[in-house]
């Protein structure tokens, strides 16, 4: 939608091809259903929160920064407000506003939407010429000088993502970097998960260690017990500093106290033992953890639940204290692709013109969007590099086809 925008401003004669029958599909869950539409920052610290290809983004963040997008936005009548960790949301907390502000800019500029799923590009002297679309005998042809291929990766399928532009560019003699599960849930082989399935921790600490004990993600905030593995907010951000999972073994402590270090902890933890001294250890805990977790850290901990507050040792004491500070969970992969946000991988960014979105191999055609070998972080991120890679695009390709027809696919 931003591509087609961008391009009929520009002047270009316009038409989306939309495979789902409404437009924006995938913007309705995103933000959980408030659409997290950008961060309010700047372009370099967009790019930091790119973990590969960042620099590809240059020229596209400094020509649409996120507060282009928020201008953008609320020039269309969407008013913002922006909130933790400088995470852009429409006021209302409806993505259907974000939405329906691009859909009726399309409207104004006159840019037809068609429902239909496109099955091909056609070249005509190693240039675009057309887009073929339908199945089987119901094949049909439309003419055009560029095309613009905003389908997303192979995340969340139900919402259109099912990969049909990779393998179209891929066909087009495009190197596709093989796409895998970026911010997604976290599978783990202890299966003390699923006993504790469902239990939400808030206010803890999550540190992420590589099989060289080297930390590479560490943040507090709320994560989720759940019969595979790990999930939430934290985790799914954790996930995509864990880029190698091929070739490296992770490892998740989560610090369950953060707000009290060790000594300050031991103390109160003193305290409830001497308050109740005659209490069993699995009623006593009750006061310090979720009823979910207590059996889990006294199993841990090699304590039996019916063994008396005054009866624990020091060191039991002690095993307890270290499982409150550093409650470890192995990590045995992703979850499939499909679950996840977002995709990482996709079109090679070296063979794409960092300007225009334009392929380096193919004249007149154009990527933007998650199709590209370009993904970050949770906070908005992910969205405004859809928001500028489309603009890009879409200005690239009018200005391409000087007054001649985009197609967007």
């Amino acid at each position: 939608m931003m591509a087609a925008i961008a391009a009929a401003r520009q002047g270009a004669s316009v038409t989306l091809i939309e495979r789902n029958q409404k437009v924006g599909r995938k913007l309705y869950i995103t933000g959980k259903g408030r659409c997290n539409v950008t961060n309010h920052c700047s372009p370099e610290e967009v790019r930091a929160a790119v973990p590969r290809n960042g620099k590809f983004l240059y020229s596209t963040l400094e020509h649409t920064p996120p507060a282009w997008v928020e201008e953008f936005f609320e020039a269309l009548g969407v008013p913002l407000k922006v909130e933790r960790g400088n995470r852009v949301f429409p006021a209302s907390d409806k993505s259907i506003d974000i939405i329906d502000a691009l859909f009726f800019e399309l409207k104004r500029l006159k840019v037809p939407v068609v429902n239909d799923r496109v099955s091909g590009v056609c070249l005509q002297d190693g240039a675009v010429c057309a887009v073929e679309m339908g199945e089987g005998r119901e094949l049909s042809g439309l003419p055009c000088k560029a095309v613009i291929l905003a389908t997303g990766g192979l995340s969340y399928p139900a919402t259109g993502s099912t990969g049909d532009g990779l393998w179209m560019a891929e066909e087009l003699g495009h190197t596709i970097v093989t796409p895998r599960p970026s911010l997604v849930p976290l599978e783990s082989p202890d299966p003390f998960c699923a006993r504790m399935q469902g239990l939400a921790l808030k206010n803890v600490t999550l540190t992420v260690k590589n099989g060289k004990k080297k930390t590479v993600y560490q943040e507090q905030g709320e994560l989720l017990f759940t019969h595979f593995g790990l999930s939430g907010p934290l985790v799914l951000s954790a996930s995509a500093h864990m880029r190698d999972f091929e070739k490296d073994q992770y490892t998740c402590a989560i610090d369950l106290k953060p707000a009290l270090d060790e000594p300050a902890l031991d103390a109160r933890l003193v305290r409830e033992l001497t308050a109740g001294a005659n209490r069993d250890m699995d009623n006593l805990l009750g006061a310090l953890a979720p009823r979910l977790l207590v059996p889990v850290l006294l199993e841990q901990a090699d304590i039996p639940g019916n063994k008396k507050a005054h009866d624990l040792t020091r060191g039991e004491r002690r095993r307890l204290l270290e499982l409150f500070k550093c409650f470890t969970v192995a990590v045995s992969g992703p979850r499939p692709v499909d679950e996840a946000i977002i995709t990482a991988g996709g079109v090679k960014v070296s063979e794409v013109d960092p300007k225009t979105m334009m392929s380096r191999k193919v004249p007149g055609l154009f990527f933007a969007g998650e199709l590209l070998d370009v993904d970050a972080y949770t906070g908005g991120f992910n969205l405004q590099i859809a928001w500028a890679t489309g603009r890009a695009a879409g200005e690239g390709a009018a200005e391409y086809v000087l007054a001649g027809q985009a197609f967007l696919s």
